[in-house]
């Protein structure tokens, strides 16, 4: 791990990075984190379907705002760049989690404001995702002026045609594939045990975003696996006309927060 990410956790005289200890893990223990995620699921289905059905919402409204001002081709990005603050959302379904494995009882009023009392920077980090989600938007924009120049936004009933048989349009299918990749990839990777470091350690944004890109680094197939799942996963809510979001976002929070408790030693 750079000295640097290790320096900057420690001049804001909080827990370094030295002190978090991330475990290698099976391959196949992405498998394992869905079904502690899905007992999570049912455990406490009144909280985890209300938040799920809260992000489902959202995403429709925000589908519905790129319809109403002809902006229909821009739906997959803005789903993908939403998707970016989803460790952020999901806070309160890591608390439900934590609450579950201590027997403690949930409650909605108990997790809803869990991320305003986290000891660790949560605020900062979800800046950082912020500025993550708005340079995403930025280079989907950027790309689609390049590409289609002055043709415009194709409307949605062409727009895979465009993307499939036009040379821009295969260009700009390329094009943005690896760029939205290699982006989603740099995010997954500071923010796959990010948000669950920062809700139970005094730990600050950087050491914590350090922890997730050593827990990358150490298991690499069970990660690019869990990734894969998160990815498919929400292809499949997003398919579902956001309905499915409302059982696959909370069944994905749950599953990280066991994520989490896998790769750090002595998580709380």
């Amino acid at each position: 791990m750079p000295k640097s990410f290790v320096q900057a956790g420690r001049l804001s005289g909080r827990v370094s990075e030295t002190q978090i200890q991330v475990r290698r893990i099976p391959f196949d223990a992405p498998w394992d984190w869905l079904a502690a995620g899905w007992r999570d699921l049912w455990a406490a289905p009144q909280v985890s379907l209300t938040y799920g059905a809260v992000f489902a919402v959202t995403a429709v409204f925000l589908a519905a705002g790129l319809f109403q001002f002809g902006l229909q081709s821009l739906i997959l990005a803005l789903a993908g760049g939403f998707l970016l603050l989803g460790p952020l959302f999901a806070v309160g379904l890591y608390e439900v989690s934590r609450r579950l494995e201590a027997r403690k009882p949930v409650a909605l009023r108990n997790v809803v404001w869990v991320g305003l009392s986290a000891p660790g920077q949560l605020g900062f980090f979800g800046v950082v995702l912020m500025f993550a989600y708005a340079v995403w938007l930025q280079l989907a924009f950027l790309l689609f002026m390049l590409f289609m120049g002055a043709r415009g936004l194709p409307p949605a009933s062409e727009f895979v045609p465009t993307l499939l048989f036009t040379p821009h349009g295969l260009g700009l299918l390329v094009v943005g594939t690896t760029v939205g990749g290699v982006l989603a990839a740099i995010i997954f990777s500071i923010s796959a045990i990010s948000v669950p470091l920062m809700l139970t350690r005094p730990v600050d944004a950087v050491t914590a975003m350090a922890a997730s890109l050593e827990a990358v680094y150490k298991n690499p197939k069970p990660m690019a696996l869990w990734a894969a799942l998160i990815a498919g996963f929400v292809a499949f809510g997003i398919a579902t006309l956001s309905v499915g979001l409302i059982v696959v976002f909370p069944l994905i929070g749950h599953a990280t927060w066991h994520a989490f408790r896998s790769l750090v030693v002595d998580a709380q």
